[in-house]
């Protein structure tokens, strides 16, 4: 609820009910979301987000002859929000999808997780069709009889995988757990006495022909990461001791015997390490290694080490790209998913002489549910599955040959993209390339000038690549109420290399910084956009830079910060995963407090006078509510225009629709204030 008074300012928090008004200095107050739905056409990008149908996962068989995908369901009511089915269909296209389930054909589940079997027959999944809110692993035999179930656990599983011979499927699972493992989604409330308690997420191994479920990694040790050895007797893994959420910076690689039950560390990584795949005669593991700040955002170079241990070997040392995803082909090639430079990449990677040639090159973003490029490769390598999208053609199931692919599904034939074209740009910034993207107007009219809003992306290691926004990515409502938008991918991004990656490193909101503001001279320079007219805003990362830039000029007329860091000092003592920090700080706040104030907004926060809305979950562990409570603090107490609103029971990521479209409203509403 916002005022325009130099000392006017309101908090409110977000329940199902709606807003109610909190430490305003008035209780009569027009809220910002109120005033964007009062507005005629307000939503045109709202219901374009909203209204696409969505995948979760893709995996092809390894005879590479049909495709297996998970579709999440959607009604106007909601009723079946979370909800999702699988298909199975043949990778040429032509004969119906055939639907896969542990229910009746008319019941809706949640259902995903799909693993084949090596010799294609069966499909592994996960279903919670038995007990909402309880997966629990079936198979079906794909011939029309019903699938059968496996287990009858309490907790959660997730990745299931078949071993090599077809005789066992490995899968991970947290006994018990209360909530969905990591850290985005909402914490639990804490009282009482305050211990560091946590469930940890182990390899279990399941026998399909009895469902005799064992576990076999350690009640101490977090599982994250793991592939399967040949001999179907042996498990290469990422894990690390304690709290799961907070340790997985610190994974190392182990190798696990199944039958002894037993782990061994073979490397203890640098940096990250992420998505181990084990070669078809055994011999070697490939793995991702780099600096990482979230467990779900994976890029980095990709090592090559003996399974019996030793010393690894970069096989893409200055390269100018970001592996994702690594899988081994049956003939000893190495298959590299990568962001480069912004784009979608296949690349093949000869694991003897190091050489790399790049097989398929694209903007649009191709994934297998994953957070950037990942394919599902048949056996040899010669075909692919993937969800495609781009920022102007909504996902779909795509299969075949390498770059002959083609569309198995037509979820979305009818959904428009109700913003403008996204073009790439580049441009220089302390002598280093930059790449980022610029989103149009709908409608646009070059004879006109536009306000531009600058959505700077979470992480910070992330590469904002060309696909389809979900429904929380609220700042894509903004060209189509006519602004431009500019997603920078500045030095800490993936896309540029390793060396890029980690050049923000002990110097958040600097060189970062320049890079963001190097991008609007750029988008100033090649599109008409009024200077006089840009606004910031960002989420996590993107929500700290926001905070950050709003205390470094005056250039940006409003801001938006959602799930913000004000100050890095207390939030080391705040945040669930302190564990990320140490990479990029060097050492701990106790240790090194300068470096922590030196890029705290707080420190700076005398010099904010922009309009600044700030937006969080009661339940963020990843970027806790303090600290989006105490930038509001200080701008109230400094008499600058501001509004925090607190949305009920969120975690760092918006889980509920109805916030979603509220976040939307009130962003709009804010730059629509002050940028028109």
């Amino acid at each position: 609820m916002k005022l325009h008074g130099n000392r006017m300012v309101a908090i409110s928090l977000l329940c199902l009910a709606g807003s109610i008004a909190g430490a305003g200095r008035e209780s009569k107050q027009v809220t910002t979301a109120a005033k964007a739905a009062a507005r005629p056409g307000s939503k045109p990008a709202e219901e374009s987000l909203f209204a696409a149908r969505n995948f979760r996962q893709t995996a092809i068989s390894p005879d590479g002859k049909r495709v297996a995908w998970v579709e999440t369901l959607t009604d106007a009511a909601g009723s079946l929000a979370g909800k999702s089915v699988i298909f199975v269909g043949a990778c040429s296209g032509g004969n119906k999808p055939v639907r896969i389930s542990a229910g009746t054909p008319t019941a809706h589940a949640v259902e995903d997780g799909v693993a084949w079997s090596p010799d294609g027959k069966q499909l592994a999944f996960l279903s919670d069709a038995a007990k909402s809110g309880q997966s629990q692993l079936y198979v079906s035999t794909l011939n029309g009889s019903p699938s059968k179930r496996l287990t009858s656990v309490k907790g959660f599983l997730a990745t299931p995988k078949w071993s090599p011979d077809g005789k066992t499927i490995a899968v991970l699972f947290t006994e018990n757990a209360t909530r969905e493992a990591g850290p985005l989604v909402a914490e639990t409330p804490e009282t009482g006495e305050i211990k560091d308690a946590f469930f940890e997420q182990r390899l279990a191994i399941i026998d399909p022909a009895t469902g005799k479920l064992r576990q076999v990694t350690p009640a101490d040790t977090y599982i994250y990461d793991y592939d399967w050895v040949p001999d179907s007797k042996t498990i290469l893994l990422t894990a690390a001791k304690g709290n799961g959420d907070n340790n997985w910076w610190i994974a190392e690689l182990y190798s696990l015997d199944t039958a002894a039950a037993q782990m061994k560390p073979i490397y203890k990584p640098k940096l990250q390490i992420a998505r181990p795949v084990v070669s078809a005669d055994g011999k070697y593991v490939a793995f991702i290694e780099g600096l990482m700040s979230d467990e779900d955002s994976v890029g980095g170079d990709v090592f090559l080490l003996p399974v019996a241990g030793g010393e690894p070997r970069n096989l893409t040392p200055g390269r100018k790209a970001s592996a994702s995803l690594l899988t081994w082909t049956s003939s000893g090639k190495l298959m590299d998913a990568e962001n480069l430079q912004g784009e979608s990449a296949i690349s093949e990677i000869d694991p003897v002489t190091g050489q790399i040639e790049t097989l398929y090159r694209a903007p649009e973003l191709l994934t297998l549910g994953y957070w950037a490029t990942s394919v599902s490769l048949s056996a040899d390598g010669s075909k692919a599955a993937f969800i495609r999208s781009s920022f102007s053609a909504p996902p779909e199931i795509w299969a075949g040959s390498i770059g002959k692919w083609q569309p198995l599904t037509k979820r979305n034939a009818g959904v428009k993209p109700s913003w403008g074209e996204a073009k790439s740009l580049h441009w220089k910034s302390d002598g280093l390339d930059v790449q980022g993207w610029l989103i149009y107007p709908a409608k646009f009219d070059p004879t006109k000038r536009y306000p531009m809003v600058v959505s700077v992306h979470g992480g910070p290691s992330f590469g904002v690549q060309s696909t389809w926004p979900s429904a929380f990515e609220y700042q894509m409502e903004l060209p189509a109420h006519g602004y431009f938008l500019l997603v920078p991918n500045p030095r800490g991004s993936f896309g540029e290399g390793e060396a890029f990656t980690q050049a923000n490193v002990r110097d958040f909101g600097y060189g970062d910084w320049r890079d963001i503001l190097a991008g609007v001279d750029e988008a100033i320079r090649v599109a008409p956009v009024d200077p006089q007219r840009l606004g910031l805003t960002g989420w996590s990362y993107g929500g700290y830079m926001t905070m950050w830039g709003v205390t470094q000029t005056d250039r940006f007329k409003a801001a938006m910060a959602g799930a913000g860091i004000a100050n890095w000092s207390s939030y080391y003592g705040e945040n669930k995963i302190d564990k990320w920090m140490i990479p990029f700080f060097g050492k701990s706040v106790y240790d090194d407090p300068e470096v922590y104030a030196r890029s705290a907004p707080l420190t700076f926060v005398k010099n904010v006078k922009t309009p600044t809305l700030i937006i969080v979950g009661d339940s963020d562990g990843e970027c806790p509510t303090p600290q989006s409570y105490e930038f509001w603090h200080a701008l109230n107490t400094l008499g600058v225009k501001t509004e925090l609103v607190i949305y009920q029971h969120e975690g760092h990521m918006f889980a509920k629709p109805e916030h979603q479209r509220d976040v939307i409203r009130r962003t709009v509403a804010w730059f629509d204030d002050y940028l028109k």
